[in-house]
């Protein structure tokens, strides 16, 4: 971890120790400065830590503006996306100030990138976000399907089906790539997973019973967001920027 990302943590640490020293210097005794250090410590950071991710969502309600609505031509979109990779690139300084806020910012731009069809751009920016990131990790297991890399495939999905296990498209697609693999034993099992992890989420267990049943496994039940892997085709060749989430739509984790 690069100790510029460390500032905020440096700044409440600093803060600690002058209210530490300040009960001392107050003819108390170091024990008795413990207490309120560590509550100033605490309440600094949180207070540093909120404005770090405060002035991220700015930037990222800038980014989403940008890509809200897309022209039809195409270079006037991929003008666009690259705008608003600039915008992203311009607050990776933030990372300096708090934990995560760098991988965070690295994940949005891969994602940007993916679905731009910039595979090679985009995996250099999932390598540097966090394996919580579980639309990335799907991305990358998506590009590891296309390349016919099965072992990687799975093992990015296993980092997203984990990180993700709330989010029932992480575990349908996950199945969808091991049936067009023709492992359907193992699609069973990871939608049986996914069901036990969300007992409530009828989409899933409908996508179950389909496969228990020797059907098709369809989904639709995920549109837009499935689109956005690149696994199958939108009726309409676009790219799909939904409001609101995680920034590819973009989805919260």
């Amino acid at each position: 971890m690069s100790f510029f990302a460390m500032l905020n943590l440096l700044l409440a640490l600093a803060a600690a120790s002058v209210t530490v020293a300040a009960v001392v210097l107050s003819g108390f005794s170091l024990i008795a400065g413990i207490i309120p250090g560590f509550v100033v410590f605490i309440t600094t950071f949180i207070l540093l830590g909120r404005r770090s991710f405060m002035a991220l969502q700015k930037v990222m309600g800038q980014v989403q503006a940008e890509l809200s609505s897309m022209p039809p031509n195409p270079k006037e979109q991929k003008l666009k996306a690259d705008k608003a990779i600039k915008m992203l690139e311009a607050a990776l300084p933030l990372g300096r100030w708090q934990f995560l806020v760098e991988g965070e910012i690295h994940g949005q731009i891969g994602m940007i990138k993916y679905l731009f069809k910039d595979q090679e751009g985009a995996m250099a920016s999932f390598a540097k976000t966090s394996s919580r990131n579980y639309l990335a990790k799907a991305m990358s297991a998506a590009v590891h399907f296309q390349k016919k890399d099965f072992a990687a495939m799975e093992r990015c999905f296993e980092d997203s089906v984990k990180s993700g296990k709330k989010e029932g498209l992480m575990w349908a697609s996950y199945a969808w790539c091991l049936m067009q693999n023709k492992e359907s034993d193992k699609a069973v099992r990871v939608l049986a997973r996914g069901v036990e992890a969300n007992p409530a989420d009828d989409k899933l267990k409908s996508a179950l019973t389909a496969l228990q049943n020797d059907k098709r496994l369809k989904m639709n039940a995920w549109v837009p967001m499935w689109y956005q892997l690149g696994l199958e085709a939108p009726p309409m060749q676009q790219a799909q920027f939904q409001g609101g989430g995680r920034r590819a739509r973009f989805m919260r984790r």
